[in-house]
């Protein structure tokens, strides 16, 4: 199989969709490799890196999307990519639907087998290549967090893990899950007084065990999200349901209430955002500031550190991209439930509940859309 990664255009983003290890792994099974020049020089991957392990250079996106059978990327194809894609095509990336109605308009109309890397599960039903980038956002929503709180960025001037005689800030996390767990890692190790709430009581006995008492857990009543972001310094909005727009958790009117110069971080921001202001943002202009808080929602967060994310997420995906491209992206779906549940569109039809009821599409379940095929 012919495989394409394209260079990633969405603003600030330098991660790649395959390092040279991966490509090299997929040489030596027989697969031609076109990766476009300068794809990986941001984080230091430069085209003869990716020649040495037997991949061609292309010269141009439009030669990679034109020739690829599989197209392998990070962030979902903008508006400039999707005209490219064409059907007996398949893509594999982050696409992040429900909240994009213009990109599935684009994925529909050119009739490609799209396969989103935030569905696709395990065994146990977790959502593996979601969680490498959850464990870097939420790692980075604490720092970002932590700098939004200087005077300088609008915030309150507040020193997360405070010093000798002055109370450290307080840190109010939305959801437990590998964003929330992660924040909570990067919130208790600074000395932030750290809540997490959360749906599953399971859960928060995990994390009640985990940490040992060295944070709060709170069921995740309105009421308790009220209280808690209402004396946060910090709030981080790390609430997923797979494939689905995220509930709006806190809504406009509550910013008034909320302390001046406090920071939101929206996490969720790739599925449309748990809070009613929240919007997307870039590396380049990452905040704005409603009611005296400050909105840090950049869709992208694990751009910012992208080798690390590249070399994380590229370890998860290269055995599915290997078995995409082995046995080809309609038999590899339908061998694997696993895989196949990864798939959110397929010869102009949504193939993912939740992205459909999100979107008004009719829902056709990837098993009959691949009994056609």
């Amino acid at each position: 199989m012919l495989i394409g990664v394209p260079k990633e255009i969405k603003v600030h983003e330098y991660r790649v969709g395959m390092t040279p290890a991966g490509v090299r792994e997929a040489v030596r099974r027989g697969h031609a490799v076109w990766v476009e020049t300068g794809a990986g020089a941001g984080i230091g991957l430069d085209d003869a890196a990716y020649r040495k392990v037997g991949a061609s250079i292309a010269v141009s996106a439009a030669q990679v999307f034109a020739e690829a059978e599989l197209i392998v990327k990070v962030k979902e194809p903008q508006p400039s990519e999707c005209p490219q894609l064409r059907a007996g095509q398949a893509i594999f990336t982050y696409l992040h639907l429900a909240p994009d109605p213009e990109q599935a308009r684009g994925l529909l109309a050119a009739g490609c087998t799209a396969i989103a890397y935030e569905t696709v599960t395990d065994l146990n039903g977790r959502l593996p290549l979601l969680a490498p980038m959850s464990e870097v956002a939420g790692r980075m929503a604490i720092q970002a967090g932590a700098h939004c709180l200087e005077k300088s960025q609008g915030g309150s001037g507040t020193l997360l893990g405070g010093v000798p005689g002055v109370l450290p800030g307080s840190v109010a996390i939305l959801g437990g899950g590998v964003v929330g767990t992660s924040a909570a890692r990067m919130a208790v190790g600074l000395g932030a007084r750290v809540t997490v709430l959360d749906r599953s009581l399971a859960r928060l006995r995990e994390l009640d065990d985990l940490f040992q008492g060295r944070l709060l857990t709170r069921f995740a009543t309105l009421e308790a999200v009220e209280e808690e972001v209402l004396a946060a310094d910090l709030t981080v909005g790390a609430v997923l349901i797979p494939g689905a727009a995220t509930p709006k958790l806190i809504p406009r009117a509550l910013l008034a209430a909320m302390k001046p110069g406090s920071v939101l971080v929206d996490v969720s921001i790739d599925q449309g955002g748990c809070f009613e202001t929240s919007r997307p943002t870039t590396h380049a202009d990452p905040t704005y500031i409603i009611d005296g808080v400050v909105h840090y929602c950049v869709a992208n967060m694990p751009g910012a550190v992208a080798r690390t994310s590249t070399f994380a997420l590229s370890n998860a995906t290269l055995p599915y991209v290997l078995q995409l491209a082995d046995q080809g992206a309609i038999a590899a779906l339908r061998d694997d439930p696993c895989l196949r549940a990864g798939l959110n569109v397929h010869r102009g039809r949504i193939t993912y509940p939740a992205v459909a009821a999100a979107l008004g599409y009719d829902y056709l379940p990837p098993e009959d859309a691949l009994a056609t095929a």
